[in-house]
Formats: structure tokens, sequence, C-alpha cells
């Protein structure tokens, strides 16, 4: 390995690379279970690349949607299987990113110097749920098309812009083929042009502040703290983990493929229980519960104006919570911390319920 990196650093030029690694220490704690899961939403995101383009051999837009993912799912070698891993690796991205994000909040890694690192990574989770939402209309099944069609509502909901940005995202006052159009440019060409380059920014934020580490390891004494080696330590445990998630994909994929139902007729009512993906079941059940209270379009304005609130804040707490005001501010920040992790889970788990 020495050999090889030395070939590497001869012939590339990289000296100031191999002296960063040699000289790179990730900090060793009990919470140190927590740095992994950057790694395992980086790793999920490039199996959702190389997965991707794979589908988009076969995938046609418009009206040839359906018939194309339905010769994905039962006519080509492997094609359930490549569309199930990618479907599989959107959920596992968006879930590994939530627990990354709030792993960094608990341990106050979005203060000075990091706050860039915060606002850029914020930037990549929305950008994933975009992501997201933009991939599931794709297939152009019933549950895709009436989902997303729960999803546009959403979107109209938001003050002011809302109504406006859903007809330009549908192509129309309706979901159609105009909207599989538009939503694939997002989905394999716009959001991936945007959200390489703030991914590099990002990576390159943490490599150049390094781990954050929680207040109790701060108020040891430096000679008392732990590290090891990036390279080749860290790295190797990081690797493992990427193994073991790309097994987990693996089996998923296999003993729980994706399902493609009936092609999507705007003719026919919607079926019971049609919802949006986890990920915006929180925001859903919030706009059901508003319009209980306030029924109308004002509850669903209030639902959304809410959790546009709540998102606000949340982007600005890097500004609240300074690592030299010491105290209020800090615990504040951990109780608002905690409240918007246990608000989401159970307004997901209640939404779920409501289905039922």
């Amino acid at each position: 390995m020495s050999n090889f990196q030395s070939y590497l650093v001869e012939r590339l030029g990289l000296e100031g690379l191999s002296e960063f690694m040699a000289h790179k220490k990730v900090p060793m704690h009990k919470h140190s279970l927590w740095y992994y899961w950057g790694g395992i939403t980086l790793m999920c995101f490039i199996v959702q690349v190389f997965s991707g383009i794979l589908l988009m051999v076969y995938y046609q837009q418009g009206h040839q949607a359906y018939d194309s993912v339905h010769k994905i799912t039962f006519d080509i070698h492997f094609g359930r299987f490549i569309r199930s891993v990618h479907s599989w690796t959107s959920t596992l991205f968006l879930a590994s990113a939530c627990v990354h994000m709030f792993s960094v909040f608990f341990m106050k890694a979005y203060r000075r110097p990091r706050e860039m690192g915060w606002w850029t990574g914020m930037i990549l989770l929305l950008m994933g749920l975009a992501f997201g939402f933009s991939g599931y209309l794709l297939p152009m099944d019933e549950l895709a098309f009436f989902a997303t069609k729960v999803g546009m509502s959403l979107l109209n909901s938001v003050p002011v812009v809302g109504h406006v940005m859903a007809n330009l995202m549908r192509g129309g006052l309706e979901v159609g083929d105009n909207t599989v159009q538009r939503f694939f440019a997002l989905h394999a060409v716009i959001l991936p042009i945007i959200f390489m380059p703030i991914l590099g920014l990002h990576i390159w934020l943490v490599q150049k502040h390094g781990m954050a580490i929680p207040a109790s390891e701060e108020a040891k004494p430096e000679k008392e703290r732990k590290s090891i080696p990036f390279f080749p330590n860290f790295l190797m445990k990081d690797l493992l983990t990427w193994l073991m998630t790309l097994n987990v994909i693996a089996l998923l994929a296999y003993f729980y493929p994706s399902h493609l139902g009936l092609q999507a007729d705007a003719l026919k009512a919607a079926s019971p229980g049609i919802h949006p993906e986890w990920y915006f079941m929180s925001s859903f059940q919030l706009l059901k519960m508003m319009g209980h209270f306030m029924p109308g379009t004002a509850g669903e304005g209030a639902g959304m104006g809410i959790f546009s609130l709540w998102l606000i804040l949340w982007l600005l707490i890097p500004i609240f919570d300074v690592k030299t005001v010491r105290g209020l501010r800090g615990r504040l920040a951990t109780y608002f911390g905690i409240a918007a992790a246990l608000i989401l889970i159970v307004m997901t788990i209640w939404g779920y319920a409501a289905l039922k």
C-alpha cells in the first residue's frame, strides 16, 4: 500500500493530499458511532447514481413511461433487482441523512467555524427530498400518480408562491405526460448538476474543519482526548460500514422488490389510503390536522406556514447558538432539537396510523 501511495504521489503530484492524509486524525469517544452516518449517506448517493444510470438505459419519458418501467421490471435481466436497489437506496439515503443531520445538531457541530457545513448539508438534504419526490412519479403507475397529486397539493398550499410552483412543475393544471418529462429532467439532469458541486463543497468543509467533538470531550485537556488516524484506520472502518449497508440494500431489494401497480388513469378515482412517501408524511399529517381546525385553503396555508417557520429556525440555529455564548441559548437549542425530532416521529407514525 505504501509503494502504491508513493507511485501515485510521484506521478500525479499529490504531495499535499498525501501530507493531509498522513496527519488527519478522527476523535474517538463514546459518540464516535455518529461519525459514520455521513459516509453511509454518501455511499447511498453513489449507489443511486450508478443504479439510476442503468435504469436510464431503458427508461422512456412521457406516455411510454409506464411501459418502459414494466419492461425493466419484468423483461430485462436483473431489471427488477436494479430498480429495487434504486428504490431502497433512496429510502436509506434520506433516512441516513436525517440521522446524520440530528447527530450534527446534538453534537453542536454547526457552531463556528462549521456554519457553512451545516448550511450546505441542509441544502443537500432538501435536494435529496426533491430527488425522492421527482423520482417517485416516473413509473407512472396508480400509486405514483395519485401520491404525486397529493404531493403537489402540499406544494400548492405554500403561501404566495405555491400555486405558481405547482403549475410550473406539473406543466399545466393536472399531472400528466408533461409532468413526467419535467420530473425526469429535474431528477436526472437539473438536480444532479446542482447537487454535485454542493456535495463537493460540503465534503471539503468537513475535511477542512475536521470532526466536531461533543462538549463533554471539549472539557477534557487535549492530552486526554483520544483519536485515530483517518488513513487507514478510520477509512477502513468507514468502508466496512459501506459494505454492511450494501448488504442490507441487496437483501431488501431481493426479498422486498419494488412493486409496479396498474397504469395510472387520470379518470379513475384515487384508491383509499393514497399518501406521500414517509419523508413527507409528517407535513402531510400536519396539513390534515390543521384542516380540522381551519377547513379549506386556510388550514393548508397555516400548516405549510408552520412547517416553513420551523425550517427557517432550523437553518438559522448556527446564528442563535454560538459557541462564545454559554448557558441558556445552548440549552434552548438542544430542547428545540429534541422537540423537532419527537414531533417528526410522532407526526409520521400518526399519519400512517390514520390511514388504517
